[in-house]
């Protein structure tokens, strides 16, 4: 997997939830899925899981408000090449069309190391602690 010089991905797994932040601030989905894993996982609601051009799509509903996110990673957790990330976040504001948005969770979120030394999420859960099922 290549990297762009033009958005940084992280190279420390304590840097990562910093990373999709500033994809996700940018509200281009092209950006944030730099992020990800080619084959990643994506809960975008609670007992939903997309990935490839799902996982982008439904990425793109939540840039679609143009609310910035902020995150603050509660624990990381990471062994070699593979890391647990907890991390609260909040997308909160309001939209171009006047709306009101709110989100927020702490994510459950599993990222690996590829081999050109950046971090990209392999599971990214954002509802994970709510994330609970029969």
């Amino acid at each position: 997997m290549t990297h762009s010089d033009t958005f940084p991905l992280a190279t420390r797994a304590e840097e990562h939830p910093y990373a999709f932040a500033r994809a996700f601030n940018t509200f281009d989905p092209d950006i944030l899925d730099r992020v990800y894993e080619p084959d990643a996982v994506f809960v975008p609601q609670p007992g939903e899981s997309v990935t490839g051009a799902d996982r982008r799509r439904a990425n793109g509903a939540f840039l679609a408000s143009r609310v910035p996110i902020r995150v603050t990673p509660r624990r990381i957790h990471a062994t070699g090449d593979t890391a647990l990330l907890l991390v609260d976040w909040v997308i909160d504001g309001i939209a171009p069309d006047g709306r009101r948005v709110h989100y927020e969770g702490t994510a459950t979120d599993v990222a690996r190391r590829g081999a050109d030394g950046y971090w990209r999420y392999v599971i990214d859960n954002p509802f994970g602690l709510n994330d609970v099922g029969p």
